[in-house]
């Protein structure tokens, strides 16, 4: 690496990462490159100086919360109903490991979900959000270090999880992808299975955190993700690939929609690393296209 420009030694360790995946005793700390919390050219000076200035901007976000709390709560009705609705999925959190160890702590997880709510007004809070920023808190120490990497993970992805800006986009170009690579799945889609790709938000809100057998499954795609490699917007790529794991079936037995989204909420515990390389091939199969140039914008 140290014989590499800046330029393409930061291509060289994002191709690694995409390529290989993460070793869980290096992951907390690649982390914090891949999300842009460090930048990759730092020294190791330089990045306890972000670290501190990232834990005293959030002791002040914090601080600034609860000064604002009172009037939150007395004039803004969403407020308190979203507060309500975190408190209820916290709850929800299965939050031991099979031994009984507890793996994350549900008031420090409610308290972030709350200051990521109030702060970052692009991403109101959604349902999904909670088991998303549990992964962060599994893989980090402390609540700076949890919120922080959440906010540029957003950013980084481009907010592709996030209903108000990048869900509608993603099923709207999955039915693109559709129609451009397999006709035959699309015009059934349209007709007898109207409504089913549309039905499957909650593989964008939850970041196809479900599908998978492990948390390991579930950051190996997400580290994918931020790699932007092979191209832009691969979660596209990924559900499209998931949709063609029950494309024959549901061909064969003509399928209607709900059938369709039943059979789509059955792929669970899948492997990561079989994920990838599928959504993979679909991409080698694309770019050997004349492509539609709304799928260049979104992709290439």
């Amino acid at each position: 690496m140290t014989t590499l420009s800046p330029e393409n030694s930061l291509s060289a360790r994002q191709s690694a990462s995409f390529i290989l995946g993460l070793h869980p005793f290096v992951r907390t700390e690649a982390w914090k490159f891949l999300t842009g919390y460090f930048s990759w050219q730092s020294s190791q000076d330089e990045r306890l100086t972000v670290d501190s200035m990232r834990r005293k901007n959030y002791k002040a976000l914090c601080q600034m919360y609860e000064k604002i709390q009172p009037l939150l709560e007395n004039l803004h009705r969403d407020f308190t109903e979203t507060r309500n609705n975190i408190a209820r999925d916290i709850q929800k959190i299965y939050d031991k490991d099979p031994l009984g160890n507890v793996l994350i702590d549900k008031k420090r997880l409610e308290k972030i979900l709350l200051l990521s709510y109030v702060c970052n007004t692009q991403a109101e809070y959604q349902q999904g959000f909670h088991e998303m920023m549990m992964l962060f808190q599994l893989m980090v120490e402390h609540d700076h270090e949890t919120f922080w990497l959440f906010q540029f993970f957003l950013q980084k992805t481009e907010h592709s999880c996030v209903i108000n800006i990048g869900v509608a986009k993603n099923l709207n170009m999955l039915s693109t992808l559709i129609t451009f690579l397999d006709p035959v799945f699309a015009e059934h889609l349209k007709g007898k299975g109207a409504g089913a790709v549309q039905s499957l938000f909650p593989w964008f809100c939850f970041c196809f955190q479900r599908a998978f057998k492990s948390f390991d499954d579930v950051w190996r795609l997400w580290e994918v993700l931020l790699t932007g490699k092979p191209c832009r917007n691969f979660q596209v790529l990924v559900a499209y690939s998931m949709l063609q794991m029950v494309r024959e079936q549901v061909l064969q037995e003509s399928m209607g929609g709900d059938d369709i989204l039943l059979a789509c909420n059955n792929l669970i515990d899948l492997d990561a690393d079989e994920l990838i390389s599928a959504a993979c091939m679909v991409y080698a199969e694309l770019i050997q296209k004349d492509v539609p140039q709304t799928l260049k914008d979104f992709f290439l």
